[in-house]
């Protein structure tokens, strides 16, 4: 007698479960980072500074050391710029798209003799959003969102190449 079309599909989700199970497959967690104590230069106060204090917390291995000479490495915010700029316009002049950005330079340095262990680096993230005119506190609110996941998206960058860091 043939399965039930619901019992069948119960065992292929079950089977492939097991499947993703037996290969070791997780989600990525919080890397460890190779150094026990870092200073980061950027404000406890700011977005970035706040969620780069929240990041390396989550890593289990590091902690935020807010003095730097007690800090075994440091984490300089060389620049931190947010751009806007026009893609396009409207047949009528007025704007259609604009293009946001955000560039972040960091380098990290061992805080006794100064040697640099990242050299200074730069990461870009770009996002691209429509403007009407007839909705500009809707369109406020989302620049500043994508905003802030560009900001999320470069602290995951920089998080990984701590991460990707070993001691010598």
């Amino acid at each position: 007698m043939p399965m039930p079309h619901r019992a069948s599909r119960l065992i292929a989700i079950a089977l492939i479960a097991l499947t993703l199970a037996a290969c070791g497959f997780h989600l990525r967690g919080p890397q460890p980072l190779a150094f026990a104590s870092v200073n980061i230069s950027a404000s406890p106060y700011s977005e970035l500074g706040a969620a780069l204090r929240r990041q390396v917390a989550l890593s289990g291995t590091t902690t935020v050391e807010e003095d730097a000479a007690k800090a075994e490495v440091s984490l300089q915010i060389l620049a931190n710029e947010r751009t806007r700029e026009i893609l396009s316009l409207t047949g009528a002049g007025k704007v259609r798209e604009y293009e946001l950005a955000q560039r972040i330079r960091f380098r990290l340095i061992r805080t006794n003799g100064g040697e640099e262990l990242i050299i200074p680096t730069e990461l870009l993230t770009r996002r691209e959003y429509t403007f009407n005119d007839e909705e500009v506190l809707g369109k406020e609110q989302e620049e500043a969102l994508l905003y802030r996941d560009m900001e999320a998206d470069l602290v995951r960058q920089i998080m990984r190449r701590l991460a990707s860091w070993q001691r010598q």
